[in-house]
């Protein structure tokens, strides 16, 4: 699409237009080419959206500008025909390679290493980063996944996926891996973003339940674990096959606090390390359920459930009963299991489907319930 200047184009780009490729002459009314470069390029890297620069002026010092402000190419009149077609397919074949490795690689995966493209990753490239950690995972998905054949398994896991992915991305977060039917997603901004896509994941479910139990289906359940904390990003592998991916305790503690959701049947747990990263913890339906001790660890983790993305009537039940069920709770931790067995039937006279509430009642009666100590997590 012709724009008779820099501006135009800009305006253009602002409004949502997304060409794939830009042919860019320096000298132009308002804005010289190099000046609307600069202003592309703050948005679009080159590997994304490739510009090639015309202009009559050929010397070293102009080539240098042109590539220092971020064309791909720079190209000097008069220019051939054959020339310009071959050079504007080779910038389009190599942005749209580059596209589709972004689906095996995340773009944000590289540039969090620093790196232009993937072509600059090398093994053993890596980087230390406070991150929040997402794994969500489908419930019963190996009994759901034994009716189907592998055709129809394939078809599932990925209209299912299809849909989660939208929802983090517009929570600032990437995917990492699929594992299966299960996610993870890496988030480098506030812990908020982690939780907000938590909370959207669940509530696209229930919308994805709807179109399924109108075509005959069962409706999906899923559990999500997020904790934030420090980790190792990087690449690791061997001459011929890398990978990139995560290291540290806090990676592996979210893997377990998704683990976890199926124990107690909730559909969101984080850690007390989430908690304390969010902006405003007042703006969620948060209620403390259990510290939990990973095996090789000697200091517990304060686990909460975040009940916000539940059905509204759910969500009601248990706000009702919040005080109530972490007073509890606390009783419980206590050892003081008789106040604690009163608060909780107080619970469930209100909310009788809280079955985390149900879960306790039952510990407070049972001799295990008066040695318990807090639940450990196995690697």
């Amino acid at each position: 699409m012709p724009v008779s200047n820099g501006i135009e184009a800009l305006d253009l780009i602002d409004q949502g237009y997304r060409p794939d490729l830009i042919l860019l002459d320096v000298m132009m009314p308002k804005m010289t080419g190099y000046e609307v470069c600069q202003k592309i390029r703050q948005n679009f890297p080159t590997h994304e959206l490739p510009i090639v620069m015309l202009t009559a002026k050929n010397q070293g010092n102009d080539v240098v500008e042109g590539l220092t402000v971020g064309a791909n190419d720079y190209l000097a009149k008069p220019i051939s025909r054959n020339e310009l077609i071959a050079r504007i397919k080779t910038h389009i074949r190599l942005c749209n390679l580059n596209l589709a490795y972004g689906r095996f690689v995340p773009h944000q995966f590289i540039d969090l290493l620093n790196k232009q493209s993937i072509i600059d990753v090398r093994l053993g490239d890596n980087i230390e980063q406070e991150m929040s950690i997402l794994f969500s995972d489908i419930r019963d998905f190996t009994a759901l996944s034994e009716r189907m054949k592998p055709e129809e398994n394939f078809k599932f896991i990925n209209a299912y996926l299809s849909r989660m992915e939208p929802v983090i991305i517009q929570n600032n977060g990437f995917i990492d891996k699929y594992i299966g039917d299960g996610i993870m997603a890496l988030f480098s901004g506030s812990a908020d973003d982690a939780v907000k896509a938590g909370i959207a994941m669940q509530q696209r479910i229930e919308d994805y339940n709807q179109h399924r139990i109108k075509s005959g289906y069962r409706p999906l359940k899923i559990g999500i674990g997020i904790n934030t904390g420090s980790l190792m990003l990087g690449t690791i592998g061997g001459k011929n096959r890398m990978d990139g991916t995560v290291i540290s305790d806090a990676v592996n503690l979210a893997s377990r606090l998704e683990r976890l959701t199926k124990d107690y049947e909730v559909s969101q747990l984080i850690s007390h390390h989430t908690l304390a990263r969010l902006q405003n913890p007042t703006e969620y339906s948060i209620r403390f359920i259990d510290q939990v001790k990973v095996k090789g660890k000697s200091k517990a983790v304060a686990v909460f459930e975040l009940f916000d993305g539940d059905k509204t009537k759910v969500k009601g039940g248990k706000l009702a009963t919040k005080q109530v069920f972490e007073e509890a709770v606390f009783l419980y931790h206590q050892q003081a299991f008789v106040e604690a067995k009163q608060r909780f039937e107080d619970v469930l006279r209100v909310n009788p489907s809280d079955r985390v509430a149900q879960i306790y009642l039952e510990r407070t009666r049972t001799a295990d319930g008066f040695n318990h100590t807090p639940l450990e997590v196995v690697r």
